[in-house]
């Protein structure tokens, strides 16, 4: 093993323990303190206390969902960066977060639904129409969907879906009131059956993304190399994109919207472990949850007893770092 990769190999590790103490705040740190030791003892052997009652009814699907929204956002970001070639490309660069409201503003204004259960699968539909849309209006023209007509079809889908939702809203008082709660983005008040509802998205976005590995690393290479290589360039980016779109549609519909994580931990993975997507990947995988879940313990200690939702945290987080990195391209660039 080369110096290089047993380097990679700490990284990834540490980023592994980084993500299990992530996982221990997130089930013993709230406004009921509970020791490490009650939370093993709920979790390994049945405890019955009221410790242990929080601890599994709401701390575990609590922290279960921040982790597979950190998951699915990170290597949603890293897959779509590879895809456009562009270092602030995120997640919802196809609209997918937009569409993803105006799914849940649907079922609120006009379908009755008033659970998070029931947003879910509207929230979904609408992610997946928007990309579909954003793709087919980049593929329109000469050169098909590259980059940055995805970009751009991407940013006017954004903003087309924003002020249908804007209407919607801004005409019902109630509707308003109702979406507001879930378009903040948060991962408390979600119980197991969303965690249920999310996971075969989760894991169907993330074979997806295996499939497409090979190719990422060829497309940051140009279209005609990845050409010369054997890469269907099409077929890559069709697949990449319905990947992303799976992973930020099933994460948006279980939390709301939570920005820059999508931006922020791929950059932070590449700077580990390199610019291979085959660690690349798996690092973003492991950061990805330990962001959402130590922007969340935050938030909840923050100013007790109250709470601080996980997207405003991990904004107040984020906006430093994309601060940095636009002063460092900066430098770069001079």
């Amino acid at each position: 093993m080369s110096h290089a990769t047993w380097r990679r190999v700490v990284r990834l590790a540490a980023g592994v323990l980084l993500l299990l103490l992530a996982v221990l705040l997130s089930l013993a740190v709230g406004s009921r303190q509970i020791a490490p030791t009650e939370v093993f003892d709920a979790l390994l052997h049945g405890g019955t206390g009221d410790n242990a009652q929080v601890v599994r009814a709401l701390r575990v699907p609590r922290t279960l969902i921040g982790a597979m929204v950190g998951l699915a956002l990170a290597v949603a970001g890293v897959v779509m960066q590879g895809l456009t070639r562009n270092p602030i490309a995120e997640p919802g660069v196809l609209g997918v977060s937009q569409g993803a409201s105006l799914g849940v503003v649907c079922a609120i204004a006009f379908f009755g639904v008033h659970t998070l259960n029931g947003y879910v699968w509207f929230a979904f539909v609408g992610a997946g129409l928007a990309a579909v849309a954003a793709y087919a209006v980049a593929s329109g023209g000469r050169g098909g969907a590259s980059p940055v007509k995805l970009a751009l079809a991407g940013a006017a889908m954004n903003a087309f879906l924003a002020s249908v939702v804007s209407g919607i809203v801004t005409t019902d008082a109630r509707v308003l009131d109702e979406f507001r709660f879930w378009d903040v983005g948060s991962i408390s008040g979600r119980d197991g059956s969303v965690v249920a509802q999310t996971w075969p998205f989760l894991v169907a976005g993330l074979l997806l993304v295996a499939i497409t590995v090979p190719g990422l690393d060829a497309l940051a290479l140009g279209d005609d190399v990845a050409r010369g290589l054997g890469h269907h360039v099409l077929r890559v980016r069709i697949l990449g994109a319905l990947a992303a779109t799976v992973l930020t549609g099933a994460a948006v519909a279980a939390a709301g919207p939570i920005a820059f994580v999508g931006l922020a931990v791929p950059h932070i993975a590449r700077a580990l472990v390199g610019s291979g997507h085959r660690w690349v990947l798996p690092m973003a995988a492991v950061l990805g949850p330990s962001v959402i879940l130590v922007s969340d313990v935050l938030g909840r200690v923050l100013f007790p007893p109250s709470e601080v939702p996980v997207a405003v945290m991990t904004a107040l987080l984020g906006v430093p770092f994309l601060v940095a990195l636009v002063r460092r391209k900066a430098t770069v660039a001079v």
